[in-house]
């Protein structure tokens, strides 16, 4: 094989490449990006078995042929590379050169034979949906999504689509965050999916700032396509938990206060919370809420107060601070509305200004106040 193809182009390729290459892994293979060189096109291709991603690039194939190239050490150096064109070529040994206005660097690849195929996909039906709006789904509940592999369902968005109406759902058994699409119009699929966390973050890269993106759902995989971009994963075929059960229908003592001055108070007040439960109190009353915090341990405290409607009985609940600032974070409306009902039963945050087609709520479990 012998390509010739501008220093950025490939580098721009190889970094999305580098998002399916696994950090360890027991096979050496994995660690290498195939290319796939013919005189119709240039593809390079990479997998951790989970996730693969193709790449077309523009090139000129002197000699056609594939190699399996050390991603990491082709990565360096198209970083250290000036812009410009660079020349790279293999031989039957799998010794590769790559040539630059600068110099040469000789490197060994691995054998072609041994990286593995990419997955056959026979049937997918295709997901409408903007770019736009993908990209704010996956911002929004992503944060929530578990990391602990022994509950597999929960290591990824949970999406459900109906003739009128798409919910994207997230969890890691403390939080959870439920989008609700009220005008979503399908053109061929219904059914439910759970894309893996690992897959969302690449989605954003591919997706951003692109309007061309389309999402296909297949009997066991999952493809995005995108500007000469092909990206397939694994659908973690679970059977996601029963979130409606656990989101509450008589949270009655609301609380609506300023957001960006409630999620200062917490911010700062949580500098002096425990540094192994993390916790806050927030106690609301008619025209006040109290954020408040102690640590005995350090014999540190702190305290803040600020002027809020609130109806109901005065209310004292308990939240992880860390899990509460990542909510607040993620909710987009002047005034924060905090939907509450006892100290140990979830609590449900809100913007107040809601569009009348889009439904988010985020729900967060309290935590045992100490005495």
């Amino acid at each position: 094989m012998k390509i010739s193809l501008n220093k950025n182009d490939l580098q721009i390729a190889i970094q999305k490449l580098s998002k399916a290459i696994p950090t360890r892994t027991t096979l050496p293979i994995l660690n290498c990006v195939l290319f796939q060189a013919s005189k119709s096109e240039t593809k390079l291709r990479g997998t951790d078995l989970e996730i693969t991603i193709i790449v077309t690039l523009p090139a000129s194939v002197e000699e056609e042929g594939s190699s399996a190239v050390p991603i990491q050490k082709l990565l360096s150096i198209t970083n250290e590379l000036p812009e410009g064109r660079i020349t790279i070529s293999t031989d039957e040994q799998n010794r590769i050169t790559i040539f630059s206005e600068l110099g040469s660097y000789d490197l060994m690849g691995k054998p072609v034979d041994e990286f593995p195929e990419p997955p056959e996909i026979k049937e997918k039906s295709p997901l409408a949906i903007d770019s736009k709006l993908l990209l704010k789904i996956i911002k929004t509940t992503s944060f929530v999504i578990s990391a602990d592999d022994l509950k597999p369902a929960i290591t990824g968005l949970f999406i459900k689509i109906e003739e009128k109406r798409l919910t994207a759902v997230a969890t890691d058994g403390h939080r959870l965050v439920r989008y609700t699409i009220n005008d979503y119009k399908t053109d061929k699929f219904t059914g439910e999916v759970i894309i893996p966390r690992k897959f969302l973050h690449l989605l954003s890269v591919i997706t951003a700032d692109k309007n061309n993106t389309k999402l296909w759902i297949g009997k066991n995989h999952v493809t995005v396509t995108g500007e000469n971009i092909t990206a397939i994963t694994r659908i973690i075929d679970e059977r996601y938990p029963d979130y409606e059960s656990v989101i509450p229908k008589e949270n009655k003592k609301i609380l609506i206060v300023n957001k960006e001055g409630f999620f200062g108070a917490v911010k700062r007040v949580s500098i002096f919370s425990n540094k192994m439960t993390h916790q806050v109190s927030i106690r609301s009353e008619d025209k006040k809420v109290l954020i408040k915090t102690e640590d005995p341990e350090t014999a540190s405290k702190g305290h803040e107060e600020m002027e809020c409607s609130f109806s109901g009985d005065p209310l004292t609940v308990g939240f992880n601070a860390n899990y509460l600032k990542d909510i607040l974070s993620h909710v987009e409306s002047k005034n924060l509305v905090i939907k509450m009902d006892t100290p140990i039963s979830a609590s449900l945050f809100e913007g107040e200004s809601k569009d009348k087609n889009r439904d988010i709520t985020m729900l967060l479990m309290p935590i045992r106040l100490n005495d």
